[in-house]
């Protein structure tokens, strides 16, 4: 039999992971939709400076993703 207080952490551990969870997914869909909008981007023959900048935006957005994405599942290891 688990004890109630034992139950309360088991809740608490299991909803930590969802919101983790939750964030990871929302990051990786996030750079799913960067994807989208890079390649309609660079598929446009005359790219202007705003073009350009968004490229940058996109790349510098997705690498955050990345990298907050690694250090969420690297959360769940421990």
């Amino acid at each position: 039999m688990i004890s109630d207080t034992n139950k309360d952490e088991l809740i608490e551990a299991q909803k930590q992971v969802i919101g983790i969870l939750f964030e990871v997914v929302k990051r990786l869909q996030a750079n799913n939709d960067l994807d989208e909008e890079y390649f309609q981007i660079i598929t446009v023959e005359n790219k202007t400076n705003d073009n350009k900048k968004r490229i940058k935006e996109i790349l510098d957005e997705r690498k955050e993703n990345s990298m907050v994405v690694g250090r969420l599942l690297t959360s769940l290891e421990t």
